[in-house]
């Protein structure tokens, strides 16, 4: 099973999105536009893991405590080197806290947390084939200048399964994980 940890969207968040990237989508960019149905924000990715290991994480995940977090998106991205076209999210310490506790709680199953400094965002496209870098270039020109998101207040996490195939990964829940109503400290 090929699964991964993160945050839903609200219905708000997707729907601004679908309308921005729709009105950014042109035939001939040579980029994949993602489904808004598999817009999240990653915490932690997890890869091919074990029915074993699945059962430890689901196990680990539930006993997490956080509270509500305060999602903002900030601005548009661009990850140059993978072609990809992404919406930052604000990494406030709730969010960041929750990510390192999901990590702790993974790695307690035999699961590799990366290296990188945690960086929230949601993809919303990547460039494909030799066009790429140019597919890029061309999609800033048209981004505008001062975007604005709604916040939202994010209420649960979720354990995705991903599956892969020609039109693009597909993503199914397999565990929803809802934050205690706890104050922040």
């Amino acid at each position: 099973m090929r699964m991964f940890i993160a945050i839903p969207l609200s219905e708000q968040v997707t729907a601004e999105l679908s309308a921005l990237s729709m009105q950014l989508r042109s035939r001939d960019n040579s980029m994949r536009w993602s489904a808004p149905e598999s817009w999240h924000i990653t915490l932690q990715f997890l890869g091919n893991i074990s029915q074993d290991q699945y059962t430890c994480v689901v196990s680990r995940l539930s006993e997490l405590h956080s509270p509500n977090i305060s999602i903002t998106l900030r601005s548009f991205g661009f990850f140059e080197r993978a072609g990809i076209f992404y919406i930052d999210v604000q990494n406030t310490k709730p969010l960041l806290a929750l990510q390192q506790s999901v990590a702790a709680a993974t790695a307690l199953c035999g699961l590799t947390v990366e290296n990188r400094p945690y960086h929230p965002h949601i993809t919303l496209a990547r460039s494909k084939g030799k066009q790429g870098i140019k597919a890029l270039n061309q999609l800033k020109v048209r981004l505008p200048r001062s975007p604005r998101f709604t916040s939202f207040v994010a209420e649960s996490f979720l354990l995705y399964e991903s599956f892969t195939g020609p039109p693009g990964p597909r993503y199914e829940v397999r565990e929803r994980f809802t934050f205690n109503n706890i104050e922040s400290p």
